[in-house]
């Protein structure tokens, strides 16, 4: 009995332990920070001509000297580290499209070209200031955050986003 006791303690424990590093996980402006970490240690946001992302021609933004459009290395990677989706949206005219992003569409394919949403992320990001909160993502309620990307000169050339389903 003494040694399944001590089994059930250690199952306990680990069940803890792996509840409290999910809960940790699950914090979306923390989740943000870590892709716009990620984002920045290759370099400076910027944008540079023009680019097709699902058959339609968009600014080309890029972090240093990677080009952003039709990557999907740091979105990824943010997936794995925290079970979130994650994109990165281009200014392009009054919209913001998805050029690089893990979130799928209902037909299971990545969602680039398509636009952020007419909603309160998208009236917060034009006034230039992030939103955390509650969000429908292509039809699915997410807790989210967006944030703005500026360039050099602090003018907004897009946005980041993050969303851990609800």
């Amino acid at each position: 009995m003494h040694k399944f006791t001590r089994k059930l303690a250690i199952a306990v424990a680990g069940l803890a332990f792996g509840l409290a590093a999910q809960a940790q996980s699950y914090d979306p402006k923390a989740t943000i920070a870590d892709l716009d970490a990620r984002l920045a240690k290759i370099g400076a946001p910027s944008i540079q001509g023009t680019d097709t992302v699902a058959g339609k021609d968009v600014p080309a933004i890029y972090y240093g000297d990677r080009k952003i459009n039709n990557n999907f290395d740091v979105v990824d990677a943010v997936r794995k580290a925290h079970n979130a989706t994650a994109t990165v949206f281009v200014k392009h005219g009054d919209e913001f499209v998805r050029v690089s992003t893990n979130v799928l569409t209902p037909e299971g394919k990545r969602g680039i070209g398509t636009q952020l949403a007419r909603n309160v992320a998208y009236e917060t990001v034009t006034k230039g200031q992030m939103y955390c909160g509650p969000i429908d993502v292509l039809g699915t309620a997410f807790d989210a955050c967006y944030n703005p990307i500026r360039d050099a000169s602090g003018k907004t050339i897009g946005v980041t986003y993050i969303g851990h389903k609800k």
